[in-house]
């Protein structure tokens, strides 16, 4: 008995060893693809500088928010603020400080604003130009804005604390209807008649038709079996239905989002599309009143795409990132003697030199070898496109057609430095977006841009 006992233990031992190894790589599977959501407040003081004004009231706050994602690689961190504009320096700081938050690299992080205007514009780079000229503080609170990414990066450490699994994706989406119109209205010669903005009383714009938009709201979602964690949504408009008097807002999109998050429990975040050519002039007539029913059709579209979404499993190894660098053809405008000029003026209107010292801080940096990084988060078959500047929304439609088997979604409003991107006709068209003060790019900007996106969205290199 005992000699039969001490045969069997050491061929048991091996035998459980030589299982062990073998079964090594189950034991150790990779970990599931795991995800965190932080908020930050992101709302300036009464008397503190707005897009055009000082905020003189806060009819509600905002925030910056976003989700953390955590498969094989370093994290992912996708956030969106509601600000009018982050560029230039201003960029790099909020990267960089939620990269180290996250333990991840810059490359690696995403901030885009909303581009609400009665909200914060932050271009650290401007900024310090402005002060040198004695006009520091008057466009915008440097200190207030490093405040705020300081928050957003506390936020971000917390959140991580908390990581959830995530085992399903869920992909929906809905029209909007009566919000988004294309803001150019072409004469019969091919350019610009007249421009049709954020809000309009003229009978004209009314009857004019929608013109070249996205009409469709996407939604992804994030779910721990049958726990929702958190969704992102994106759909491409101005958000303004009336502002410049200084009352800070997330406007209709971020009172429509608030309306949801609060319906459902969970953490929603939503993203400006490619709309630097597409607001509600069509549909708004700038009053309150046009605010409330823009808010309820944005709800309403948030919901519908909720209700119409489609789980599929989701694990870490199909979260794939791919960066595109570029640099972007310069507009012919910007001469360095002229905007140097222009912002040494000290009786030349406050915003041109606003304007001159954002034009000159990305001159300085793409004279220095800047580029600006474009990048693509894929999650199984949906693809988020994370794009600078305000866009023409022929970037996003083309976006899709370049990838016509899975979902695109796109983000806008990434570095604000830029100002509009135009498609290389438009700047033959005319039109308010596409003048010296308006935009920062060549035409030639259409091929870099549309050649970056079809890189990263190439199916080839083992991505689906």
């Amino acid at each position: 008995m005992h000699h039969r006992r001490g045969t069997i233990r050491p061929l048991f031992m091996r035998s459980l060893a030589l299982l062990l190894l073998s079964g090594l790589p189950l034991l150790h599977a990779a970990e599931p693809l795991r995800m965190a959501s932080f908020k930050a407040d992101a709302t300036p003081e009464i008397g503190m500088p707005v897009a055009y004004v000082k905020a003189r009231s806060i009819t509600d706050p905002l925030t910056a928010r976003g989700v953390v994602l955590m498969g094989e690689g370093r994290p992912v961190v996708l956030c969106a603020v509601d600000w009018i504009g982050i560029g230039n320096g201003g960029h790099d700081e909020w990267r960089q400080g939620l990269a180290e938050a996250a333990g991840t690299t810059m490359d690696r992080v995403t901030v885009h604003a909303l581009h609400q205007h009665d909200a914060v514009r932050c271009d650290l780079t401007a900024e310090a130009l402005l002060t040198k000229h004695g006009l520091g503080g008057t466009r915008m609170d440097a200190a207030f804005c490093r405040k705020v990414i300081a928050d957003t990066a506390s936020a971000v450490r917390e959140a991580m604390k908390s990581a959830r699994p995530v085992t399903h994706l869920g992909i929906g989406e809905a029209k909007v209807d009566k919000v988004a119109s294309n803001r150019r209205i072409l004469g019969p010669s091919g350019r610009v008649l007249f421009g049709r903005m954020s809000a309009s009383r003229d009978p004209k714009a009314k009857e004019a038709d929608e013109g070249t938009i996205d009409p469709m709201l996407k939604l992804v979602s994030f779910w721990n079996g049958e726990t929702p964690l958190a969704c992102l949504t994106y759909y491409a408009t101005h958000p303004q239905s009336f502002y410049g008097r200084g009352d800070v807002t997330a406007e209709f999109v971020g009172l429509a989002r608030a309306r949801r998050e609060n319906e459902l429990g969970l953490p929603h975040i939503h993203f400006n599309g490619a709309s630097g050519n597409v607001a509600a002039g069509k549909y708004n007539d700038g009053s309150p009143e046009a605010r409330v029913q823009l808010t309820e059709r944005m709800a309403d579209g948030m919901k519908r795409a909720w209700q119409a979404t489609e789980k599929s499993p989701i694990t870490a190894a199909e979260l794939d990132w791919r960066v595109a660098s570029v640099r972007l053809p310069l507009a012919a405008s910007l001469q360095r003697d002229a905007l140097e000029k222009q912002l040494a003026d000290d009786k030349a209107d406050a915003r041109n030199r606003l304007n001159a010292a954002t034009k000159l801080a990305l001159l300085n940096r793409t004279e220095a070898g800047h580029e600006f990084e474009l990048s693509r988060l894929r999650l199984g078959m949906i693809h988020l496109l994370h794009m600078p500047g305000e866009l023409f929304v022929e970037y996003q439609l083309a976006a899709q057609k370049m990838r016509p088997d899975a979902t695109v979604c796109m983000a806008a409003y990434g570095d604000y430095a830029t100002g509009y991107i135009g498609t290389e006709i438009a700047y033959s068209q005319g039109g308010y977006e596409v003048q010296a003060a308006s935009s920062n790019t060549s035409p030639a900007v259409e091929k870099v841009l549309m050649d970056a996106m079809r890189k990263l969205l190439d199916a080839g290199a083992g991505a689906p």
